[in-house]
């Protein structure tokens, strides 16, 4: 038997010898998908890639014929420096690219390769997710679900499981001999053939048979209560699996354009992720500058604004929301931020108590991304960031990480999010 697959290939390519060759060369192809994003463009997040990987991480193994016996003869096509006799050396091994070049001008290519979109996106954030989504401890909750959970002699109406009640009704008239309808209605018609035969003694032998079947048939009823079964269901606590995700940025007159264009590149990167891995995931974007207010996505990214820097509206501004639509003991809170780290200074105490002792105890994780011009202004410590510092120190759901350049923002979101993070870099 022959089998044939014409399943249609979009752009006429092998969608399953595709598949083979990225399960094979995942490793080298993770390794030049890194080396892309450092000079990936933020505009790009929805294209596909081509990435260049070393010709040796595609090779397969194959069987060949030994070469210590046996005789092999060949053609070596452009042939100028052997003839017929001579023994060719076995080459050096090792091999590949460097930085000097060949004397005879031989060398290893680099095997280009093209990542779709889903492709590329898909091995960026495989080792990427929210923590915890599931919480650990399920709270007072009031969401239950009824798990099937066997059978029982009392119960509702509407539980009532007649299937199981008729098997216990057929097994207890077969273990009692309760007769069948079909047998009375036998033994009637052999008593009316009797009778209209004549044959007296058989009659009445019959007709106390008859009497004895019905009467059994009285004593023994078609149903029992005891035959009766109801479904019975268990409340089981449905594990909290709803997710909100705050994106709090900071827009005021001291984040120039360059700075607000990091910080949007970072949120559109987390849009993008959310969208992608998790289907219920609820997204509120809150802008700010000396004053906070939630507004849509269209806003968010791409609205102008300008003013001074009072941080603690934005965390009060969650705050509301949260205790408006999101109770804790009914979703998974995560809250991400992004500013220059100025504030004003009067300010800082307060922010330390509304995300310490307010925020973070019902957040299940919480990131925080600063934004500076140069790496000079991205190594001085300003207000924002010790203060959170000192946060984060006594918080371990909390992390910060910094950017001053767009080819970090990959890096630095791949820090935040990864499966396994630290808190606050060494020497932050």
């Amino acid at each position: 038997m022959n089998i044939v697959d014409r399943r249609p290939n979009p752009k006429g390519k092998s969608l399953s010898n595709r598949q083979r060759f990225i399960a094979r060369a995942r490793e080298e192809l993770k390794e030049a998908v890194q080396d892309a994003l450092k000079k990936r463009r933020l505009a790009d997040v929805e294209n596909g890639e081509k990435v260049s990987i070393p010709s040796r991480g595609i090779t397969e193994p194959a069987f060949r014929h030994s070469r210590r016996t046996g005789r092999n003869e060949y053609v070596v096509p452009g042939n100028k420096d052997y003839v017929s006799g001579d023994e060719i050396a076995r080459p050096p091994s090792g091999g590949g690219g460097g930085s000097e070049g060949s004397p005879d001008g031989e060398g290893e290519d680099s095997f280009e390769f093209t990542l779709s979109k889903e492709e590329f996106l898909d091995m960026f954030f495989e080792d990427l997710e929210l923590p915890e989504l599931v919480k650990k401890s399920l709270k007072e909750m009031t969401a239950f679900d009824h798990r099937r959970a066997g059978y029982t002699s009392a119960g509702s109406p509407s539980n009532l499981s007649i299937r199981r009640t008729m098997r216990n009704s057929m097994a207890r008239r077969i273990s009692l001999g309760r007769p069948t309808q079909s047998e009375i209605e036998a033994m009637e018609a052999a008593l009316a053939e009797a009778e209209a035969d004549g044959d007296a003694v058989l009659a009445e032998s019959l007709r106390v048979e008859l009497e004895a079947l019905i009467r059994r048939s009285k004593v023994i009823p078609f149903i029992d209560p005891s035959d009766v079964r109801y479904s019975r269901f268990e409340k089981v606590p449905r594990p909290n699996t709803k997710a909100v995700m705050f994106c709090l940025m900071d827009v005021s007159g001291s984040m120039t354009e360059p700075m607000k264009e990091l910080a949007k590149r970072f949120f559109m990167l987390l849009h993008v992720f959310l969208q992608r891995r998790y289907e219920k995931v609820d997204v509120v974007f809150i802008r700010h500058t000396s004053m906070a207010e939630e507004v849509d996505e269209e806003t968010f990214f791409y609205s102008r604004e300008t003013g001074g820097t009072v941080v603690s509206t934005a965390l009060e501004e969650m705050l509301k929301v949260l205790r408006a639509r999101y109770p804790a003991d009914g979703w998974n809170i995560y809250g991400a931020q992004a500013s220059d780290g100025d504030n004003y200074g009067a300010d800082g105490d307060r922010c330390a108590d509304l995300l310490g002792n307010h925020i973070l105890p019902v957040c299940q994780y919480y990131a925080y991304i600063e934004v500076a011009e140069s790496m000079q202004e991205l190594n001085r410590q300003t207000d924002l960031w010790r203060c959170y510092r000192e946060v984060a120190a006594s918080h371990p759901n909390m992390a910060m990480r910094r950017a001053c350049d767009r080819t970090q923002i990959f890096s630095v979101f791949h820090d935040l999010f990864a499966k396994h993070r630290v808190g606050v870099k060494a020497g932050e």
